[in-house]
């Protein structure tokens, strides 16, 4: 304990570090307030009754409860990244976006501005089912279409507001910033889930053991989640020796850490995001609404939906640790710094070998991942609260511990730079590889 108060006092002690802390809670704050602002022509006392179930549900999660409450961040930053994924995808089918991704600085700052540009129109086509399906003619103050055309623009002023603060938070604070108002969006759901099923089991069925068994399952689960994030597969690398002078360089071995999850919670938001049509076409056809396909593929705990979404993460496991893992990459920088691994012939065999390695550690990661994904599901059908729920598993719990451990890691890595001891007593912490927010652009460890 005096060592955790010794930590605290030091990280205070550098004023960059206080300085960026500072920020960061400054500029999240400014997000939580924007977050019970309604939108305009609401109804107050509708407003505040909503309920958010289901797909619903986890939107309303990612926005911090702003969904449920008609706010101005309705929508939140997943405009933004469903903006940043079709940039991603475009970076591998579309040649020139390709070539882009090779021009440098330059070629980011032109991927930036074509992921703002892609994300203003995504949010103006959610934002107008996000009425559409959300707002009903009771709740307006103010009649159509003057009511969705002023609030398209609000909405969508929102969102760009937030991805602002996004960019803010990672240049002037610390940890990144888009993850970070996600984290922040999930947390902001805890106390409120905590309660309503600390009250369900002491006044319900289960009773206080019940609760306790469901608090060491979700510790269970937290620390499964963490060896997922956390683990890695060791490659040795032998590098020769040279001598120059009286000195000799290389000689020592060295290891290439790949990780079994390489590709982060990328893949259930890619699954997630095309999890969401169903919906996004019900709310647009309410004739379509009634197929019963449809209305599975929108249950989030129909075994229709969780079967495909297992099935879709693990697919986008494979396809986006291809895009972001380039073993030929590794081969090549390996061979011109005189590494080799011990055994394998240096050049197209230590390419090979590589990718043979991330196949086989990327099977059991992505089956581990979908298992994390669907838990909440199986979670609320055994009775836990659906809210409750869905801290047992999924993106949500996937991106409060990357994002936890991300900052702690630049945290340390501002103590350890200025000689003072790290967050932990033995080793340092490993922050996971953050994931390009759009193909070319700047990092996001979501």
């Amino acid at each position: 304990m005096k060592k955790l108060f010794t930590t605290l006092s030091n990280i205070w002690k550098i004023e960059d570090l206080r300085v960026r802390i500072t920020n960061t809670l400054l500029f999240l704050l400014i997000y939580r307030v924007g977050s019970f602002i309604r939108l305009p022509g609401v109804s107050d006392a509708v407003a505040s009754n909503k309920k958010a179930e289901g797909l619903v549900g986890l939107l309303n999660m990612f926005a911090g409860g702003s969904f449920s409450r008609v706010s101005i961040f309705a929508l939140g930053v997943m405009p933004y990244i469903s903006a940043s994924i079709v940039m991603q995808l475009l970076g591998i089918a579309v040649p020139y976006f390709a070539k882009m991704q090779k021009e440098g600085e330059s070629g980011r700052n032109k991927i930036n501005q074509w992921t703002r540009y892609l994300t203003i129109i995504i949010t103006a086509l959610q934002a107008a089912a996000y009425l559409r399906s959300q707002v009903t003619a009771d709740e307006m103050l103010i009649a159509n279409p003057l009511f969705t055309i002023m609030n398209t623009f609000v909405l969508t002023s929102g969102t760009l507001f937030v991805m602002w603060l996004g960019e803010k938070i990672t240049d002037k604070g610390i940890g990144n910033g888009i993850s970070l108002i996600i984290m922040v969006g999930i947390i902001a759901q805890l106390p409120g889930a905590f309660i309503a099923e600390f009250q369900n089991r002491t006044t319900g069925s289960g009773g206080l053991i019940t609760f306790i068994v469901e608090l060491v399952a979700l510790l269970g689960v937290v620390m499964f989640t963490i060896l997922i994030v956390q683990g890695t597969r060791k490659i040795a690398v032998q590098y020769a020796k040279r001598i120059v002078g009286n000195k000799q360089y290389g000689g020592v071995r060295q290891y290439i850490p790949l990780k079994v999850n390489a590709a982060g919670v990328m893949p259930i938001i890619f699954a997630q995001a095309l999890m969401f049509i169903p919906a996004t076409v019900a709310s647009f056809f309410p004739t379509a609404a009634s197929n019963s396909i449809l209305i599975a593929l929108t249950n989030y705990n129909s075994w229709l939906h969780n079967i495909l979404f297992a099935l879709l993460i693990i697919v986008f496991t494979y396809f986006y640790t291809a895009i972001t893992v380039n073993p030929k990459q590794m081969s090549d920088d390996m061979k011109k710094n005189g590494g080799f691994i011990p055994g394998i012939k240096p050049g197209d065999p230590t390419t090979s070998f590589i990718d043979d390695v991330i196949s086989k550690i990327t099977l059991p990661g992505s089956i581990f991942l979908a298992i994390i994904a669907i838990i909440p599901a199986l979670a609320n059908l055994v009775g836990v609260n659906t809210l409750f729920a869905r801290f047992f598993g999924g993106t949500s719990l996937i991106i409060l511990v990357g994002v936890v451990l991300d900052t702690l890691q630049q945290i340390e890595s501002h103590l350890l730079m200025r000689h003072y001891d790290g967050l932990m007593k033995t080793g340092r912490i490993t922050g996971r590889t953050s994931i390009p927010a759009a193909a070319g652009t700047t990092p996001t460890a979501i």
